[in-house]
């Protein structure tokens, strides 16, 4: 069986496309309108969000590039002229969050002033897990060395630039961030009465503990250092997600956390449409009565 193929010709051009990159993409597009969408649902306005998400894809892709590199800075510096070769593969996650995240928070408050920090972080997190899953079978697998260890089960793949069958991690990874997204859908259709940034915490923990089982038993290297970082951050995110996840039900039971959907429901109370003595009018025009 023969590797996926990872490159190929347009035409009579000498021009190379490459899978990896179309595959990056289509994720990013699929997150953009799903993002919007959700938007949209929760009562945003969505008008300020394409040139908000430019710069969240220009600064995922940077930060999880230059974090890849130092964490496997040896090679890099034996090749500096790998360090641009993007489409080769090696965008670290955790530095793409490191990028994306807070540059997509910074524009977003300055751009839709009404959106908070938490309700952001709550309607992108389901985001997250299905862009990523889209995103391991679009990037990774359909790129050079986008296989785990070495196996020799049924189930094993072949990969360009590596030699012998391979655990299909990209295939197990999107599994996994597809299972995370049910749950959190899970989590908004019946946890209606959730606080604020319940979905973000949970996202964390869930997350955190794939990322850190995957890179343990699929990806690691012993003694590597970008591994072992991976697994740290895996578990630092896990912890901390639980963590939030007790503190935010405990504020909610002693009433000093509101319910995640109040935000919303204040909107469309504001613009109820009401009948008033002149003809209808929403519930933010009618004068305030005289005392």
């Amino acid at each position: 069986m023969k590797p996926i193929p990872v490159a190929f010709h347009l035409g009579p051009l000498p021009i190379v496309i490459h899978t990896y990159g179309i595959g990056l993409a289509i994720t990013f597009w699929l997150a953009y309108r799903y993002f919007e969408r959700r938007l949209r649902s929760n009562g945003y306005p969505t008008e300020w969000f394409t040139g908000v998400f430019i710069w969240i894809v220009i600064a995922s892709v940077v930060g999880a590039r230059l974090l890849h590199v130092l964490a496997n800075f040896s090679t890099y510096k034996a090749d500096p002229g790998q360090i641009l070769q993007v489409w080769q593969g090696g965008l670290s996650s955790f530095g793409g969050l490191l990028g994306g995240v807070p540059t997509g928070l910074i524009l977003a408050r300055r751009r839709c002033p009404e959106l908070s920090i938490m309700r952001a972080l709550d309607i992108v997190a389901p985001v997250l897990m299905a862009a990523w899953g889209v995103g391991r079978l679009l990037g990774p697998q359909l790129m050079v060395a986008g296989g785990g260890h070495p196996t020799h089960e049924w189930f094993g793949m072949y990969y360009a630039g590596q030699v012998g069958k391979r655990l299909p991690v990209p295939i197990l990874q999107a599994i996994d961030s597809f299972i995370i997204f049910g749950v959190l859908l899970l989590i908004e259709r019946y946890y209606r009465d959730r606080p604020v940034g319940f979905v973000l915490a949970a996202t964390m923990a869930l997350w955190g503990l794939t990322r850190f089982y995957e890179e343990r038993l699929w990806l690691g290297e012993i003694g590597h250092l970008g591994s072992v970082l991976v697994q740290i951050a895996g578990l630092v995110l896990f912890v901390a997600g639980l963590i939030v996840m007790v503190i935010l039900r405990r504020r909610q039971r002693s009433g000093a956390s509101p319910p995640a959907h109040d935000d919303t429901e204040a909107r469309d109370d504001t613009e109820e449409t009401v009948l008033t003595g002149t003809g209808t009018a929403t519930r933010s025009e009618i004068p305030p009565s005289p005392t």
